[in-house]
């Protein structure tokens, strides 16, 4: 048996071999190899990650004498606990290996019912791309029955399996085993992941077959603990065009505006092949109403795995379908893939994506460059080296990065004359809208310096003076207009100005019923809304998707299908789009104290770094290009979050920092 020390001192064995160290989570103890369902190809204990940072553990290692162990059959599965670390050669890994993989263990001859329904759910943790050994603890019946794919239900631990206090009546011979646990989210056939607090509960029934007991009923899908979700299940864009229906011939309505739209897929089978058949497949159903694919219906790939070739090219052969498509649309194929695939091989830049027919006869191709200028999703947000905020003479000012001192901004609002509680810069930075201190005046000015402040374009209907009534902070869409929402005693008016100077268009929010808009922004797509809305007390963040009805002379706006963003979240204080599925928040969980964390639009955790804890943070501001540093209004004043650094006051007073948008 060949095996080797990591550098982290934990003993591995060569991936394939016999060894496997199986760590029971449930109990606390390590159990014998084989005990429960599953094993690591390279003996690690079940469920370990790699530390960020962590070198990678070696593959291999020559030791003196291991010729006599293989033919001994590698009888002993002890584990040295000292010995020298010897440097040893690494074997080439294909795209999304990992250096822990776990591989299903069959039934065993005499297992108990409890005992197998434990190992299956063991084995349908493995990486094995069809389950083959999980479905050996299954009935014949059961086998042809069973969809694994069908949903995916997540909990905060790993299911129980206990003996059900009633057997099955229907059946002398079976056996119920009850499934309970506090689920936390779902992952949908589509690969959706939705936010689902509720208690599970579910049985497994068992009957004797051959002599060995085997699972014949049971729920479709499959049932994970969060640790061996998070394992797993790797976090992908897939990328759409934004559609904005009656609006679309409107010359700031860009055709090749893309959109983000996560999913969870596994991230060790197959991940880009996984990635590209997951965008063939179309858009979330969330998503779907605003949003379109240039692939033609029914499009599929020509080919069964997917990899980049030494050039870090791909080369995708799809089914005749997309054959007849345009070099125009074939383009638009092609981003499509390259901004998904990027998403998923993130530590590898795509040089180049080639579409080609069934046959491998090229039909398009687009480069990097090419995918840059024409189709990334960040080229509709400003680049900016600024930040902005108001500082503590009511002036609007602007931050460079290399700056040590803020200058304000050129035109009226960066005077000081007009006192301002909250400020909204255009993404093309040369136009200023705030909000007066008192809430009831919106101002929309050129930052030039001839520029005049003008009367308020808006007024709000609230009656009552200061506190928290009167209009919210504005935000800018990536199409030039102005959005915001009006408050009053009566509820919450979300409106839009075209190109921040038209008449306020009020925009429908039918799921918003009584409850209270506190703050809004809107993405640079135009088509997603991030709004915080207090009820009862209670202020959550709930993202909706803008659908532009009407005609292209009258559209009518609403913002649809509201879901909450970060339910685990008691109190939201802010929120910042930090990304193209991503956004920054700022809130506490019930009894506990203020934090703050990236979240992604679907409600999950978002993968990225955790941030470092900044004292009384009343409001965030992150740009959509992700390499920008983070802004706050915190106790210490306003501070920022370079990338790889702690939070650094830059002003001691100051209020409202903000991006472009």
């Amino acid at each position: 048996m060949v095996r080797s020390r990591r550098p982290d001192g934990v003993w591995i064995g060569k991936a394939g071999s016999s060894v496997a160290a199986e760590r029971e989570e449930e109990r606390g103890v390590r159990a014998p190899a084989r005990a429960h369902g599953r094993r690591t190809a390279d003996g690690a204990a079940r469920g370990r990650r790699k530390p960020p940072g962590a070198p990678r553990a070696a593959r291999k290692s020559a030791l003196l004498g291991c010729v006599a162990l293989l033919l001994a059959g590698c009888a002993s599965m002890s584990m040295p606990d000292n010995g020298e670390v010897k440097d040893v050669a690494q074997s080439p890994r294909a795209e999304g290996d990992s250096e822990v993989r776990v591989y299903g263990v069959p039934p065993q001859d005499g297992a108990q019912p409890t005992n197998i329904v434990r190992s299956f759910l063991d084995a349908t943790t493995s990486d094995e791309a069809d389950f083959r050994t999980a479905v050996q603890y299954l009935a014949k019946s059961a086998k042809r029955t069973w969809r694994p794919f069908q949903v995916t239900h997540v909990l905060q631990e790993r299911p129980k399996p206990e003996p059900d206090i009633q057997p099955d009546r229907e059946d002398a011979d079976g056996y119920t085993v009850t499934l309970s646990g506090s689920q936390v989210a779902t992952v949908d056939a589509n690969h959706a992941y939705t936010p689902q607090e509720k208690p599970y509960r579910q049985t497994i029934h068992l009957i004797k077959e051959d002599g060995q007991w085997r699972i014949d009923r049971l729920p479709n899908g499959l049932v994970l603990g969060q640790s061996d979700f998070q394992r797993i299940y790797h976090s992908v864009n897939k990328f759409y065009f934004a559609s904005y229906k009656s609006e679309s011939r409107e010359p700031k309505a860009g055709r090749n505006v893309l959109v983000a739209d996560p999913v969870y897929l596994r991230q060790r089978i197959e991940p880009i092949t996984a990635s590209v058949k997951a965008l063939l497949s179309g858009p979330a159903n969330w998503l779907k109403p605003v949003t379109s694919s240039a692939f033609p219906p029914g499009t599929r790939l020509a080919t069964r795995d997917l990899s980049l070739d030494d050039s870090n090219a791909l080369r995708v052969r799809l089914s005749r379908q997309a054959v007849s498509s345009g070099k125009s649309q074939c383009k638009r194929m092609a981003a499509q893939l390259f901004l998904t695939v990027q998403d998923m091989t993130r530590a590898s830049k795509i040089s180049e994506v080639e579409l080609q027919d069934a046959d491998g006869e090229p039909l398009c191709a687009l480069t990097q460059d090419q995918a840059d200028r024409d189709f990334t999703p960040s080229r509709h947000a400003v680049h900016s080296a600024n930040e902005y905020f108001i500082d503590g003479d009511h002036k609007v000012v602007t931050m460079p990065d290399s700056a040590t001192e803020p200058t304000p901004v050129r035109g009226p609002l960066g005077t000081g004359k007009t006192p301002l509680r909250s400020v909204a810069i255009s993404r093309t930075e040369d136009t200023a809208a705030g909000v007066s201190s008192d809430g009831r005046a919106l101002y929309v000015a050129a930052m030039e310096d001839e520029a005049e402040r003008g009367d308020p374009l808006l007024t709000s209907t609230d009656s009552a003076k200061g506190g928290e009534g009167g209009l919210t902070a504005p935000s800018w869409d990536g199409l030039g207009d102005l959005w915001i929402a009006d408050r009053d005693a009566h509820g919450s008016r979300l409106l839009r100005m075209r190109e921040g100077k038209g008449a306020p268009e009020e925009v429908a929010v039918p799921g918003l019923g009584k409850r209270r808009i506190k703050a809004i922004r809107v993405a640079a797509d135009g088509i997603r809304i991030a709004m915080l809305v207090e009820d009862k007390g209670r202020t959550t963040l709930q993202l909706g998707r803008v659908e532009r009805g009407g005609t292209y002379g009258h559209p009518v706006l609403s913002v649809q299908e509201l879901r909450p963003i970060a339910p685990q979240l008691e109190d939201v204080v802010a929120a910042s789009w930090a990304g193209g599925s991503r956004l920054v928040v700022v809130g506490r969980e019930s009894g506990g104290v203020q934090q703050m964390q990236f979240m992604e639009t679907d409600g999950s955790a978002s993968n990225a770094q955790t941030l470092p804890g900044v004292n009384g943070v009343k409001s965030v501001a992150a740009s959509e290009d992700e390499t920008r540093p983070l802004i706050a209004d915190a106790t210490e004043g306003i501070v920022r979050l370079p990338p790889d650094a702690n939070w650094k006051t830059v002003a001691k007073e100051g209020s409202a920092p903000v991006y472009p948008g």
